[in-house]
């Protein structure tokens, strides 16, 4: 085999050698130079066979009419022959042919290798052949991978029916595929030359046994990932950004309109119960507090962190007063950083350099404030200030923290730490999120991501994070922009998402597509136990309902819509009218009293067969109740006691919903539109008042319910419960 040289592509030939050494399955097949060779090849592999132009410059060889098959008889090869060796071109080099057996199969998957500049080298799964791109139904995992991570990448193409029984074929083999997949995995770090793989099409054989029958190997010079992670800031240091025993805001304003008034009042108005100072050039009072105009006139030893108003020239001196009295953190808001050109850049460095000298955690710069609701703190240039719970939300746009703690607003379910790394400049959202992860008071991470300059180094710390605690990630610039239309089919493929997504799936990481279900999904870890399978009963109070949650169910490709075993059937029978729906939707079909929900609800969540419920239909009583209350006779003709049970049993429903999941250990998820349509509505408040999350749509309750279950198979998978 020639020696690699940067930029080129082996031979198919030679490319078989190499990867037939880490195990992929190739037919018998024979090199040539002539015509009378292929003949006599042919004949001995059997007829019909494969005639293909080989050669180190010939990458695409049916885009250029280079392959000829079907030929069944030694005059078709001498003439596929002679054609193919009269089309090689001077800039083809040195060409011989290669025959091959013709192999039969109606299935045609792709498998590869490619080096992405984030996120370093891929293995790929998809749908192969021709139709490889237009399709684009593929997976990627980082290399190496293991047999589990094989296993997900085969069981998360769109295209499964492909992969079964299909049209009187055998299902494909899948220990085959895998093995396959894991052995290909294991190159790169022998041949750290290879810049890509492309195995298309790998043949599905009528028996299930999967062969390649094309090969392509590109090289190009081993690049060096650049790893840009910086050591985490201590736990010490951590304390006192979320923890601080006094706060100090430089540049506080008596102008209302200004971030130096408007943080100042909100670290204030949120209850914070520590030590408050203010610096101010005039020494003015700005809401009761007396500031000072330079930090020597403070005291020492009373506060740990500073919130920086201050212009962005005035900050360099400004860390290292502080530091001299003891503080230990720093949340920056200035801009004029990294942001703002060359100019920024320099005096962000320059700003991290001194941090790092004096032994302060720099949050920031440009960042709109850190949230620690353990510690009564809002310490934010905006609104609002969220309710306590287990959600520890680190951003790198200010933005989306607002948006999650809006929501866990709306919602009940609260917020422990939230941050917005701002330019991120010497902390980013990996370390808030790795010290989530330790944090007691944090149950579940919840971040936001944009730009990603070291792939690699952020999957490894995000993995170490969902190895503690759920993480869920929403990533912005979610987009085929990064695709590189390499030699091959597979670098073509493999877009900045689509790679992103399978090294997050392989860290365990938990990603949302939209705002809404990632603070849904982080909402249901942190207050939903985690299925123990992917068993799923509809409990519903209207059939219509039950329907396109069932819908929903089957369309999840790993949640499964239990079938309604025999004794759960025969129970529900006892408590509900024969008109019942007596299968999985358990339709109630009105046939309700006042103790049956709870009753039912209760025999579904206790049968070992099912793990998890979705409960609809709360909040129908309410609503009648409303809308009496609302109606020119209440409290008359006795509407007012009608309207009062009404109201008790939507709240004792939700209760026994948060009860029996309690009890069980199962998740219960209660789903009604209601929880947006009229979040007054005396069910979905009870829901919040068990502090759970009540989904406003079943739809958005499964999508929740399947982050759930992947989360606590991958820990299952990987032996970690």
């Amino acid at each position: 085999m020639a020696e690699p040289s940067p930029n080129r592509t082996l031979s198919e030939a030679d490319s078989k050698a190499l990867l037939g050494e880490f195990g992929v399955p190739f037919p018998d097949e024979r090199i040539v130079s002539n015509a009378d060779a292929a003949v006599a090849a042919a004949q001995a592999v059997g007829f019909p066979v494969v005639l293909k132009l080989n050669g180190d410059r010939i990458a695409h060889k049916t885009e250029r009419g280079l392959v000829r098959l079907r030929l069944g008889d030694t005059a078709a090869v001498a003439t596929a022959a002679a054609e193919l060796l009269g089309a090689a071109t001077e800039e083809d080099g040195a060409v011989s042919l290669l025959v091959a057996p013709m192999i039969s199969g109606m299935r045609e998957l792709i498998v590869g290798l490619v080096r992405d500049p984030q996120f370093g080298m891929n293995v790929m799964l998809g749908v192969g052949g021709i139709l490889a791109e237009a399709v684009a139904d593929v997976v990627f995992r980082p290399a190496p991978i293991s047999d589990q991570d094989a296993i997900e990448m085969v069981n998360g193409l769109a295209t499964q029916k492909l992969l079964g029984g299909f049209r009187g074929e055998a299902p494909v083999d899948r220990d085959g595929l895998v093995a396959l997949l894991v052995g290909l995995s294991h190159l790169p770090a022998t041949r750290p030359d290879v810049a890509s793989v492309d195995l298309n099409p790998l043949i599905v054989r009528t028996d299930g046994s999967v062969v390649a029958v094309d090969a392509l190997v590109e090289l190009a010079a081993p690049v060096a990932q650049a790893h840009t992670q910086r050591q985490r800031p201590t736990d010490a240091q951590f304390n006192a950004l979320f923890n601080p025993k006094g706060i100090v805001v430089a540049g506080a304003s008596s102008h209302p309109g200004k971030f130096g008034f408007v943080s100042l009042h909100n670290i204030l108005a949120s209850g914070y119960a520590g030590n408050v100072f203010a610096t101010n050039l005039q020494g003015e009072e700005v809401l009761g507090i007396r500031s000072v105009a330079t930090i020597e006139e403070l005291p020492a030893g009373q506060a740990d962190l500073v919130f920086v108003c201050t212009p962005s020239a005035a900050n360099p001196s400004l860390l290292a007063a502080c530091a001299q009295k003891g503080i230990t953190a720093a949340f920056v808001t200035s801009a004029g950083y990294g942001e703002a050109g060359d100019q920024g850049r320099d005096s962000e460095a320059q700003l991290v350099a001194l941090a790092d000298d004096i032994g302060m955690l720099l949050a920031g710069p440009n960042g709109q404030g850190v949230v620690s609701t353990p510690a009564d703190l809002c310490a934010q240039i905006v609104a609002p200030f969220p309710p306590k719970g287990g959600i520890g939300v680190a951003s790198q746009s200010g933005n989306f923290v607002s948006s999650f703690l809006n929501l866990a607003r709306q919602t009940g379910v609260g917020v422990s730490r939230a941050v917005s790394a701002g330019n991120a400049a010497a902390v980013g959202v990996a370390d808030y999120l790795d010290w989530y992860s330790t944090d007691p008071a944090t149950t579940v991470g919840l971040a936001y991501l944009e730009g990603i300059n070291d792939g690699v180094g952020l999957t490894k710390r995000l993995g170490e994070v969902a190895a503690r605690k759920p993480l869920v990630v929403l990533k912005g610039g979610a987009t085929a922009g990064g695709a590189n239309a390499a030699a091959s089919h597979t670098g073509a493929l493999a877009a900045d998402d689509k790679v992103f997504d399978g090294a997050m799936r392989q860290a365990g990481v938990t990603r949302a597509a939209t705002v809404e279900e990632a603070f849904e999904a982080a909402a249901s870890f942190a207050t939903q136990p985690l299925p123990k399978g992917p068993n799923v009963v509809v409990l519903t109070t209207a059939g219509g309902w039950g329907v396109v949650t069932a819908d929903a169910i089957t369309r999840d490709p790993d949640l499964n819509l239990l079938t309604l075993p025999d004794d759960l059937r025969e129970s529900i029978d006892k408590l509900l009218p024969p008109r019942w729906s007596r299968s999985n939707p358990v339709d109630c079909a009105g046939g309700e009293t006042r103790e049956t929900i709870p009753a039912v609800m209760r025999l579904i969540a206790e049968h070992p067969d099912v793990d998890a419920v979705i409960y609809l239909g709360l909040g129908i009583q309410s609503n009648q109740a409303r809308l009496m209350k609302e109606g020119p006779y209440f409290p008359d003709y006795g509407l007012d006691r009608i309207v009062s049970y009404h109201e008790r049993q939507d709240i004792r429903f939700a209760e026994a919903a948060d009860e029996i999941s309690r009890e069980t250990s199962k998740p219960i998820l209660t789903a009604t539109e209601l929880a947006v349509a009229d979040p007054d509505n005396p069910g979905p408040m009870a829901v919040r008042a068990s502090g759970r999350l009540c989904y406003a749509s079943a739809y958005r309750a499964v999508t929740a319910l399947g982050h759930l279950y992947r989360y606590a198979d991958f820990r299952t998978s990987r032996g970690m419960v």
